[in-house]
């Protein structure tokens, strides 16, 4: 490599930590930016990578050079997000490479592949008798037609080692050709056309040309698709004038469109007191720099119309606005507010786009023609420049952690992504989690309250029902008792909504034999399956394998299955029986799986096409339906239960949320609260909508015991298909985890290893499940100590057979 090329700092997309320097050919250096994406060699293979800057680290010898620069124009994400990149990176320790490739859009890396021939000798030694099986058999498959290794392996019925391709090439038997394929999501395009002489005389024109030309001299450049609706026989036409030099035909760039119906302007509503002061106060912050608020704002005080004020500040100061929502069934609600308010400015990114809207959105934000983006978790990769204030709507919500190959919490990640970009974080909610407030009281965070309702709306009446008092009843009064009945009939007699709430789907959760009384499990988890009566079938609600309704006993093959346990498809069943002129609707994962299917729920609810809605803890998130007057939560302890010390906060968040769902408009709201538990603290605090009554109890516990936040955890989640493999490995990392704390360094000593031990579920999706758990005051201590593990034992995170993932600050620990 000559002296004088320009070096670059590149992350690779592959399981490897640290960055690698490449030399830039001088064909590729105006090209090159940080941000963009380029081809470089890795070992044997070409694999995607990102610029990270420039590369002053000092460098042997035989330096390898980029081979392409994959973005043409825009980079990919702004230079700024590297070092939250690399922040990440570092945290959750992830190869920085694939915490990028997370990060972006899926389907825009390309790929290297294989492709494997019979060559001549191969094909001659097909008549060898000596040849093994095997061999002959790859021969003759790759006669018939060159594949890829996996299509060779399905062609075979059978798995064909790599190892026995590579002897085969080597042998001279094999050729094998490495190809490049492109990404498969890519910017859309239409035709259009552009008169190029608008003089041209218009006698030698057919009529319908002549409205074709006039069209584009008044109009310009015009998509064919536009010109068809005015002449149908556009096309053969323009391609007639194209030839004659009248008209030129390019393509054109398009975004695809992720939003529903157009949307009314608005007009900023008069702010209360509550909200000036809160908009006063965080505004000047949004001018000033780097701090962390937490908006606790009761339900309906009015939380989003102070999102919007904050990000229209935002945008005054030419700095952009992210903001964040815990599920994609919210998005669409607020998406129209903002999109009201900000017009063409407002972006959106969630899972539930398309590939294409995806990558077309994530363009529009990167291109700066969206500075106000709206998402759920992955939005806080959305490549913003300059973000002026990063709001966290309902964060407490467990739905802001990912669980993946990266496992990331988006809101403790937005604190951080607000501090490296100087800029403005606000954490709203009416239930605010025990860590964030925690922060306020340890001067991390500064506190802003909204503690009325708009208009001065009351706050729902709380009522409790014992059903230890209601025992022995059958059919739907199990479900429904006499009390939420009643309260049912006055809200329907009086035109009014109710919403009945049970964080549990489909029909019975715990299918039992009648016969044995063996319970029906998954076949690749240890788990019971659920029924799903509409869909006829018992699923997993795991790993997705379903089976027939009509299934037999695995044990004794009885036919006779009891169907205990309840879930919404059963609730609303009951609904039905009880209310049959009602129109009722149901609002889970089941019924919003088909595209267009929430935005028609929630059209309906708002045009109250729907009396009684039946639905599970996403209809507790964030919507606002005035006309809902009543809430039933029907079993308010399903999640009481969990091996979990977050069990009680979670419970009472989800029961407070849903409760905050009545009484949003004129009239007043009412609450029946069903529970074996009405003595419990989180019950109370929930009656009472009183948070801060539940965290005064709740952070002793936490203390006591030194959990969270007064300790920090680290899981190691140790999974295999071979049950012994998988307990042999967990049993390896806790021993080494236990030499290291042993003649290791004295901060590793303040460290406690819990495990390791079988997971709760032992077996999801046909992988066992070990864990061991890391707990410590300094979370530095356990990533010290854990990259002194992976340096010892770096097989036990890179394994095939058994995979070791590293979870910082778990939630899930089933």
């Amino acid at each position: 490599m000559p002296q004088d090329y320009q070096k670059i700092e590149v992350a690779v997309a592959m399981p490897v930590f640290g960055t690698y320097t490449y030399a830039v050919p001088p064909g590729l250096s105006d090209m090159m930016e940080p941000g963009k994406r380029v081809l470089v060699p890795f070992g044997s293979r070409r694999v995607t990578g990102y610029v990270l800057g420039p590369d002053a680290r000092e460098q042997k010898e035989g330096l390898k050079a980029a081979e392409d620069v994959i973005d043409d124009d825009t980079p990919l994400f702004p230079e700024e997000m590297i070092p939250f990149f690399r922040w990440i990176a570092d945290y959750y320790m992830h190869p920085i490479g694939e915490v990028i490739s997370e990060a972006l859009p899926g389907g825009i890396n390309p790929a290297e592949y294989s492709v494997y021939r019979t060559t001549d000798k191969g094909a001659a030694s097909l008549d060898n008798e000596k040849l093994p099986v095997q061999e002959k058999k790859v021969l003759k498959l790759l006669c018939e037609n060159p594949c890829r290794h996996s299509l060779l392996c399905r062609k075979a019925g059978e798995n064909i080692p790599r190892s026995l391709l590579e002897k085969m090439r080597r042998r001279g038997l094999l050729e094998k050709e490495n190809k490049i394929h492109r990404q498969t999501v890519r910017t859309k395009t239409r035709r259009c056309a552009e008169l190029i002489d608008a003089g041209i005389a218009e006698k030698d024109f057919s009529e319908q040309k002549l409205t074709i030309v006039r069209h584009l001299r008044e109009n310009g450049k015009t998509p064919v698709d536009e010109l068809k609706k005015i002449v149908p026989t556009a096309a053969n036409h323009i391609r007639e004038l194209e030839k004659k030099g009248y008209v030129k035909i390019s393509e054109q760039e398009v975004y695809r469109d992720p939003f529903g119906d157009p949307v009314d302007p608005d007009t900023p509503p008069r702010l209360t007191a509550e909200q000036q002061k809160v908009v006063r106060e965080a505004g000047d912050a949004v001018k000033s720099g780097f701090r962390t608020y937490l908006l606790a704002g009761v339900t309906g005080s009015g939380k989003t119309e102070v999102y919007m004020q904050l990000a229209a500040r935002a945008l005054e100061q030419n700095r952009t606005a992210l903001i964040l929502v815990p599920e994609i069934a919210i998005i669409s609600e607020i998406e129209r507010r903002f999109r009201a308010r900000f017009a063409g400015l407002v972006g959106v990114l969630h899972s539930g786009l398309s590939a294409g809207e995806r990558f077309d959105q994530w363009l529009r934000i990167a291109r700066g023609e969206a500075p106000v983006v709206i998402g759920a978790r992955s939005a806080i990769f959305a490549p913003l420049a300059k973000p002026g204030v990063i709001i966290v709507d309902e964060e407490h919500d467990t739905s802001y952690k990912q669980e993946g190959r990266l496992h990331y919490n988006a809101r403790d990640m937005a604190v951080v992504r607000a501090k490296l970009a100087g800029s403005t974080a606000v954490l709203g909610s009416a239930t605010p989690s025990v860590q964030s407030v925690y922060n306020v009281s340890a001067g991390k965070f500064h506190e802003l309250n909204l503690t009325r309702r708009i208009h001065r709306r009351a706050m729902p009446e709380v009522k409790i029902v014992d059903l230890r008092k209601h025992k022995g009843l059958k059919g739907a009064r199990r479900f429904i008792t006499r009390p939420l009945e009643e309260e049912i009939k006055s809200t329907l007699a009086r035109g009014e909504q109710v919403l009945l709430f049970l964080n549990r789907r489909g029909f019975a959760s715990y299918p039992v034999c009648a016969q044995c009384g063996e319970a029906l499990k998954c076949r690749h988890c240890d788990i019971t399956l659920t029924l799903h009566k509409k869909a006829n079938i018992y699923k997993c609600h795991m790993c997705g394998y379903f089976r027939a309704a009509a299934s037999k006993c695995d044990k004794c093959g009885s036919a006779s299955i009891k169907q205990l346990g309840m879930g919404t498809e059963k609730l609303e069943e009951a609904v039905r029986t009880l209310f049959p002129e009602a129109r009722t609707a149901r609002m889970d994962r089941d019924t919003i799986n088909r595209r267009g299917a929430l935005l028609k729920i929630l059209k309906d609810l708002r045009e109250q096409k729907i009396d009684i809605l039946v639905g599970t803890q996403m209809v507790a998130k964030g919507h606002d339906f005035p006309n809902i007057t009543l809430v039933g939560i029907v079993c308010a302890d399903l999640s009481l239960s969990f091996p979990d010390f977050r069990a009680g906060e979670m419970t009472f968040q989800v029961l407070a949320q849903v409760a905050g769902r009545a009484g949003r408009g004129e009239a007043p709201g009412k609450v029946v609260l069903q529970t074996y538990s009405p003595d419990h603290f989180a019950i109370e605090a929930a009656r009472a909508q009183d948070f801060m009554a539940f965290y005064n109890r709740e952070i002793k516990f936490r203390k006591s015991l030194q959990y969270p936040p007064f300790t920090r955890m680290t899981q190691l989640k140790i999974t295999g298909r071979d049950k012994s493999k998988t307990r042999k490995q967990a049993e390896e990392l806790g021993r080494l985890l236990h030499m290291l704390q042993k003649n290791g360094e004295e901060k590793f000593k303040h460290v406690q290893i819990l495990g390791p031990i079988e997971a709760p579920v032992t077996r999801i999706a046909g992988r066992y499940r070990w864990q061991i758990l890391l707990k410590a005051r300094s979370p530095e201590n356990i990533r010290q100590m854990l990259r002194r593990l992976i340096l010892q034992n770096p097989s036990g995170f890179s394994g095939r057979e058994v995979h070791t993932a590293i979870d910082v600050d778990p939630f899930f620990m089933m």
